[in-house]
């Protein structure tokens, strides 16, 4: 309770929510202040500000040993909401978290393994979203390390030897594939005819896998080219604030360290109290921290030029930030030749097949993809998707068809 006030006294924030996390491991002994904190925001004396809300979780019995049963008269009190895994729904948040592509490419092929607890004569198996999460950040380290992913480092965070197993060989295959077929030679435009031949004759497991390749690859572009966008308008922003100080009458007879430094130490100083209040999501953190480090940078090149007067120094600021706008742009245009060449691979070794139609459906549904495609274009994505759309309308119409004799006869 005191966590709030705190929070609200920090931050100056009027509104939030209070989460409570395994809340049906509370003890019977507590039931009674339970049922008056859910229902009325109270706890003894202690009330919940207005503009606050409750939100509480907990697991099911057969997840966890201290769970209860919440009576009758509690659960009346509350509004109920029973959570199901659903893998296109944790994909798409996988996709935004850089998954390892590796799971999701598997996950892809084999969904039924995406999510499993089941109690047996050997006792409990389970693979989870949080097991796939955890496992995804070991091998990235195991990746830098150069250590192989086997069933036992697997087995460690998927608890289910089946599955573990399973994956632990498809990993095999997978970074045979990604060396076999030179990702990166295809992106660049490079690729030879032999991969083509080889997966006109492959099986679907493989097609599917090459295409996952192709898909991670460029969704590491993506990724890349909307941090690099976030990065440079909130550059831009910090660009426009300083300009405005720098060339105001305030500033005219004051040296530009004047005006830079204390700019910077308040941005600092902001930026600090943000991520102490924890109001700062992990991938703005990134950009503002970069951002700052930059800025740090422009001054010292101010610094080195000798620039004695605000009008100097920003016109070195303006040149600087110039170049990181073109950095920018060329690395959207290098993304946007990757993704053309991507397709011209794809139309060459699969044509308007179903591993074309899985390419476009997974460009279209994912974050980074459709918010890049969406500012730069990408004249084959058009044309695809809207081949898809049609397709899919006209299934549509012959179903509607089908039921209306169904109906007629």
């Amino acid at each position: 309770m005191a966590s709030v006030y705190k929070q609200m006294e920090e931050t100056g924030l009027k509104e939030g929510i209070l989460f409570i996390d395994e809340i049906n491991c509370a003890s019977e002994t507590l039931a009674p202040a339970m049922l008056q904190f859910l229902q009325y925001k109270t706890f003894g004396s202690h009330k919940i500000p207005d503009g606050w809300i409750i939100v509480a979780a907990g697991n099911p019995p057969e997840y966890n040993k201290s769970v209860r049963e919440f009576d009758i008269v509690t659960l009346d009190r509350v509004k109920k909401i029973d959570v199901e895994e659903d893998y296109g729904i944790w994909k798409e948040y996988a996709v935004r978290e850089n998954i390892h592509n590796a799971i999701i490419s598997y996950l892809d092929i084999k969904k039924e393994n995406f999510y499993c607890v089941k109690n047996t004569a050997e006792g409990k198996i389970f693979q989870t979203a949080r097991g796939w999460e955890d496992l995804s950040r070991l091998m990235y380290v195991y990746e830098k390390l150069g250590k192989t992913v086997d069933f036992d480092v697997v087995y460690q965070y998927i608890q289910n030897k089946k599955v573990a197993r399973d994956f632990a060989s498809y990993i095999e295959l997978y970074n045979k594939y990604k060396k076999d077929y030179s990702i990166p030679e295809i992106l660049d435009g490079n690729f030879k005819n032999i991969y083509v031949d080889r997966l006109r004759t492959a099986g679907f497991d493989e097609r599917l896998s090459v295409v996952g390749l192709l898909l991670g690859a460029l969704n590491d572009r993506f990724r890349e080219a909307d941090f690099i966008d976030c990065r440079t308008e909130l550059l831009q922003s910090y660009m426009k604030e300083l300009k405005s100080q720098l060339l105001s009458q305030f500033a005219v007879d004051k040296h530009p360290e004047d005006i830079i430094v204390p700019f910077l130490d308040f941005k600092e100083a902001a930026f600090e109290k943000k991520i102490k209040n924890g109001i700062m999501k992990k991938e703005d953190e990134k950009t503002e921290r970069i951002v700052l480090e930059m800025c740090d940078k422009f001054n010292i090149e101010i610094k080195k030029n000798g620039a004695d007067s605000c009008e100097k120094a920003f016109d070195i600021i303006k040149e600087l930030f110039s170049k990181e706008v073109s950095k920018r742009q060329e690395f959207i245009d290098k993304t946007s030749d990757n993704l053309s060449n991507v397709f011209e691979f794809m139309e060459t070794a699969f044509g308007h097949s179903q591993e074309m139609i899985v390419f476009v459906t997974e460009l279209n549904s994912g974050y980074y993809s459709i918010k890049f495609i969406d500012e730069n274009g990408c004249t084959k994505f058009y044309q695809y998707n809207r081949d898809l759309l049609y397709k899919e309308r006209q299934k549509n119409i012959i179903n509607d068809i089908d039921d209306l004799r169904d109906m007629l006869w």
